[in-house]
């Protein structure tokens, strides 16, 4: 058992949302109780303590949409790409990186990406994953480093037409091989068909992969993230993306559709009467200029709409201020995405690792499970269950996590990671980036 405490319980539950010297008691994976730190203490004085500091106690974040593959591109420059549009950023780095990504670069991107998720409270992520230089295989090494850092993962591989039918096959199976695989461990992974986006889709490959998802994964797409998508399906099936999927049979309960920034009321209809999710991405879309989603319409409309980061940064917090004067911008309105966006994080996105893991998650309730963060922060003003939203928009990031707990086992401590050498780590895989760089910048 661990005994984490004493500090300010932000719960998530309604019925007793904050608990001020409280704590939290964990027996292997799952939440045993949440009550005040003494009245814990008195009651199980073996359990193993860990030290909140007096700090605040939360549930781990949960990432809706993140990109492995995209880890070992920080600081790169490829001479000659000055994209001025997103298919040229699509082509000239994205494009161009995954086609070259062997295993070893898979790894050390999953290194930095998991560590990353650990230092910032983040305990589960949907993962859309693309490493054209070596397919096969390449979700395994993902797990593998998954599993070694307690961060729970959904993972899917991108099928795309744009490297031709045999490697676009090869996606294929990578998607159902590892489907396969994810089953041997529930609670911890679990698998999506990855689909890139309806531009790189003919309606053949659409068939064959529908035809070869024999174990109904999910699936897992971009949607109108760039106008490209819209003008493509547009002009080769006379109708709009969405719509062109749902002809498919891409949409539904257990799949996710990224970004849908360029979707008009009929598409937000069907999206909504499908049931299916959205992944909303606030600074990759302003970074790749391609605009802002109507998050509110969709919400209106019943969507479960989620945040991620799209490999942005694995910073939950920072992607949660963002979005929230993202949407006021787009609105051009102060007073809107208060409860919205945090809706998204703390709620929305729990939900969605509950439909796929069939475990309770973005709680510290008895029965969750145990994935708990502390992070360092002393507020300056009153905090209570109704402000605390505000204290997290205003006052933290992830740097201000200073303890990660997940699946029971403590990953981080104190800023310390657990059982493994930070900087033998990213030494490694610096020596490998040196080495992609060398292939992509030759």
């Amino acid at each position: 058992m661990i005994l984490l405490g004493k500090g300010t319980v932000v719960t998530r539950n309604p019925l007793q949302p904050i608990i001020e010297d409280g704590g939290v008691l964990m027996d292997g994976t799952k939440i045993v109780a949440v009550d005040s730190y003494e009245t814990l203490r008195k009651q199980y004085p073996k359990a193993y303590r860990v030290n909140a500091h007096g700090r605040l106690i939360m549930p781990g974040f949960v990432n809706a949409h993140h990109h492995i593959y995209s880890a070992l591109a920080r600081g790169l420059y490829i001479p000659g790409n000055n994209p001025t549009n997103f298919k040229e950023i699509l082509d000239g780095l994205w494009f161009y990186l995954d086609k070259r990504l062997a295993k070893e670069d898979v790894w050390a991107s999953a290194i930095v990406t998991y560590m990353a998720c650990i230092e910032n409270g983040v305990t589960s992520i949907f993962d859309h994953h693309a490493s054209y230089g070596e397919t096969e295989g390449s979700l395994s090494v993902i797990s593998e480093v998954a599993q070694d850092f307690g961060v729970r993962s959904c993972l899917c591989y991108e099928v795309s037409d744009r490297n031709g039918q045999e490697e676009m096959e090869k996606a294929v199976a990578e998607n159902v091989r590892f489907g396969k695989e994810a089953k041997e461990n529930p609670e911890t992974l679990a698998a999506m068909m990855g689909l890139h986006a309806s531009f790189t889709l003919s309606k053949d490959t659409l068939a064959y992969v529908r035809e070869q998802n024999v174990d109904n994964l999910g699936y897992h797409i971009h949607v109108a993230e760039g106008t490209t998508d819209q003008e493509d399906s547009q002009e080769k099936y006379g109708m709009r993306a969405v719509h062109r999927l749902h002809e498919d049979g891409i949409l539904g309960p257990k799949t996710i559709a990224g970004h849908c920034i360029h979707v008009d009321d009929s598409e937000v209809k069907v999206l909504a009467e499908t049931g299916t999710m959205v992944a909303h991405n606030p600074e990759s879309n302003m970074g790749n200029a391609v605009g802002a989603p109507n998050v509110l319409k969709l919400m209106e409309a019943g969507i479960p709409v989620g945040l991620g980061t799209d490999g942005y940064t694995s910073d939950m917090l920072e992607s949660y201020k963002v979005a929230n004067c993202l949407v006021k911008h787009n609105m051009q309105h102060p007073n809107v995405g208060w409860t919205e966006i945090p809706h998204m994080l703390f709620n929305t996105n729990p939900a969605m690792i509950e439909k796929f893991f069939l475990v309770k998650v973005g709680t510290l309730t008895p029965g969750a499970e145990a994935d708990v963060i502390v992070l360092d922060y002393i507020p300056r003003t009153d905090l209570h269950a109704d402000n605390i939203n505000g204290h997290l928009l205003f006052g933290l990031n992830g740097l201000n996590v200073i303890t990660t707990i997940s699946g029971g086992k403590v990953r981080m401590l104190d800023r310390q990671l657990c059982g493994m050498n930070k900087e033998e780590l990213l030494r490694e895989v610096r020596q490998i980036s040196h080495r992609l760089w060398k292939r992509l910048v030759p």
